[in-house]
């Protein structure tokens, strides 16, 4: 029997055990993630294990994003400890403010998450790095700690479902309203420790910005994994980082749990209604005017600079609505360079959006974008739980760049057809 990409990532990892699904496995792990929320735990479990020092220092990778720039006296200090950490362990890639921005954006930005790997972060955000063929998932803090100690970690190798993409994009449609329709289909639970493996002829316009929004967004279907088959446009990014990488295919007689085909030609723009990224409709379809009263445009879904581009082609020349507060942030710095270069930060401004520093802020109701009582937001992040951008009787829309630049305009949830 054929083995999927996931059974074969492993296959190279594995220490101990059979890496085929459903069996468990002792990993040799490739890269270790925490962040400004979750690293304090991990350090403070790390500092229980006994070891002197991390498993390699090259390997383990700290960001302050969630809560930074410092939002009060308790961030500071988790930082702090950060900080001190990566100094006394010589940890290399310690991403300071000012030098990073939000951790899944950041990391393949510097080729630090690249084909066949098998990296762990204590974030559950980290499957985004499926999209560059790579095994990634999210752990708690204290399995953190002890892959940061050891470099590896016992997994239970998962299930595949696949997924092939197919067709062609409809205008304005991007990765987001493609991961949205899918989650709409199977619902929140319906990969549940199971890798979504993607692949089929859409890959040849989906750009790798898309996919990383794809593979952000497994873990909202209740994903492990989200792995993307390695392509033309795969390999010409990771020859910028590694001259020699190695990818890794699905056999032609794999073994899949299910197999579901998604046509993007009958995929319109699509918006997830509170309160589950699984309450999907095609924007299309809603007759209702959805007044809202902030629009978030950023996040480790939706802050990469084709997100911005399209946004501010939507809004050049136009005004954000006198209701609403359009907040753009940029994911990464090199992302807001690059957008200033290319004069997007002045079109949102102009506009009369807020543009902040790269942070994470607004997704998790951290800072930067609080929601009040009764209000309503659209946001290109990827969770609209109860309570998530701020206040329990809040509500939060998820949907795509598009979708968000032509409400922020408007006022109310609707397409770029019916602002441009």
């Amino acid at each position: 029997m054929g083995r999927t990409i996931a059974e074969k990532i492993f296959e190279t990892h594995v220490i101990e055990g059979n890496p085929a699904a459903g069996d468990f496995v002792l990993a040799r792990i490739d890269l270790v993630l925490m962040n400004d929320i979750t690293a304090p735990p991990a350090i403070k479990a790390f500092e229980k294990i006994g070891v002197e020092t991390v498993f390699d220092r090259t390997r383990v990778v700290l960001v302050p994003d969630h809560f930074t720039p410092n939002k009060d006296i308790e961030s500071a200090m988790n930082v702090k400890m950060m900080r001190e950490f990566a100094r006394k362990h010589a940890i290399e890639n310690y991403f300071e403010v000012g030098r990073g921005g939000v951790e899944h954006a950041l990391l393949p930005e510097k080729g630090l998450t690249l084909p066949g790997m098998l990296i762990v972060g204590a974030d559950s955000h980290t499957c985004t790095y499926g999209a560059v063929n790579a095994f990634a998932t999210g752990v708690g803090s204290t399995d953190a700690a002890y892959a940061m100690a050891l470099g590896e970690l016992w997994f239970k190798v998962p299930e595949t479902i696949r997924v092939n993409l197919e067709g062609h994009l409809n205008p304005w449609v991007t990765g987001k309203d493609l991961i949205l329709k899918l989650i709409g289909m199977i619902g929140v639970d319906g990969a549940r420790y199971k890798v979504l493996e993607f692949g089929g002829s859409l890959l040849k316009e989906l750009s790798l910005d898309s996919r990383f929004t794809i593979a952000n967004m497994a873990v909202e279907a209740g994903a492990k994994a989200g792995i993307f088959e390695p392509d033309e446009t795969l390999f010409s990014w990771v020859s910028e980082f590694d001259p020699e990488p190695e990818f890794f295919y699905p056999d032609s007689d794999a073994r899949y749990e299910e197999v579901i085909d998604l046509n993007a030609s009958d995929i319109d723009l699509q918006v997830a209604f509170p309160h589950l990224p699984s309450n999907t409709r095609n924007v299309s379809e809603i007759k209702e005017k959805i007044y809202v009263d902030q629009v978030f445009i950023g996040s480790c879904t939706n802050g990469r600079i084709e997100d911005l581009r399209i946004a501010a082609h939507i809004v050049k020349g136009k005004k954000v609505a006198e209701n609403v507060r359009l907040i753009v942030i940029p994911a990464t710095q090199e992302i807001y360079r690059q957008a200033l270069k290319e004069g997007l930060i002045d079109i949102f401004v102009e506009a009369g959006a807020a543009v902040g520093t790269p942070t994470c802020g607004p997704c998790l109701g951290g800072h930067h974008g609080i929601l009040a009582k009764g209000e309503k937001a659209l946001s290109t992040s990827n969770r609209n739980f109860i309570g998530r951008m701020g206040h329990k009787e809040s509500e939060v829309y998820l949907a795509g760049p598009a979708v968000a630049a032509a409400t922020a305009v408007a006022g109310y949830i609707t397409s770029p057809a019916e602002v441009l």
